[in-house]
């Protein structure tokens, strides 16, 4: 196995992102992508990774392998990589992976392959009642507003706006994001509202630095989906379960 990448950042922003969420995890590598599915330690929160062949100028894989490692250790290798870098990964002879990083220097770092004890994680079949495209800036900013006055917020959607809304003890927070140029908005019922958890999407938004634009998904109590998508390269989904209210 040999990938090697001329623009880093699609696994090293990735890489930086997931491991807020997961601290070791199992890649699976193939002929097309390399994938990862993961919950985080709590089981509040799934991520799902695919970065495809064609994002790299070399990938020689030969047929299906996994590795698991721990992600805070490949982070930091990543890290030191530079915009102007190109990054190697190989599977070395004594289960390891070499990290190479290469421009006016050549590095290169190795970590072990970890045994994971937890058993394969399944994508759920979700269905869902809203489903909202937007830019991810006007997403991070509605949610950072909500973070304001609390640490919880509500999805509001109908056939027209989406709504963001979080009340606090004595204040609230509301952004009313119309249907329009920037943002398109399918809901399959007059109206469908969830509560959500702040911290992790904060955790989850990191990825618009990949992407432009996010699609929100959610019904009534029930998990929310979230999309970011480079086109033949990238994606980066987390599904986050609910805050149910006890009324």
């Amino acid at each position: 196995m040999r990938l090697t990448l001329s623009e880093p950042r699609y696994l090293k922003d990735s890489v930086s992102i997931i491991s807020d969420l997961v601290n070791e995890a199992r890649f699976k590598i193939t002929p097309e992508a390399v994938e990862l599915v993961a919950m985080d330690p709590a089981n509040v929160a799934m991520v799902i990774f695919k970065l495809l062949s064609t994002t790299f100028s070399e990938y020689d894989v030969k047929g299906a392998t996994e590795l698991a490692i721990n992600l805070t250790n490949l982070k930091m290798i990543l890290k030191r990589a530079k915009p102007e870098d190109v990054v190697t990964l190989e599977l070395s002879t004594d289960n390891k992976l070499t990290v190479l990083l290469q421009g006016n220097t050549t590095r290169t770092f190795s970590i072990p392959i970890i045994d994971v004890e937890e058993k394969e994680q399944k994508i759920p079949d979700l269905s869902f009642t809203a489903t909202v495209r937007t830019k991810s800036s006007i997403f991070n900013e509605a949610i950072e507003d909500a973070e304001i006055v609390a640490e919880s917020v509500s999805l509001l959607g109908t056939p027209e706006r989406f709504t963001v809304v979080a009340e606090g003890d004595m204040s609230k927070a509301r952004v009313d994001i119309d249907k329009n140029a920037a943002t398109d908005i399918l809901v399959k019922a007059a109206s469908v509202k969830s509560k959500y958890s702040i911290e992790y999407l904060k955790m989850m938004m990191a990825a618009s630095k990949l992407a432009d634009n996010v699609d929100i998904h959610f019904s009534k109590d029930y998990p929310l989906r979230l999309d970011y998508k480079v086109v033949d390269k990238l994606l980066l989904s987390f599904i986050l379960a609910p805050r149910v209210e006890n009324d």
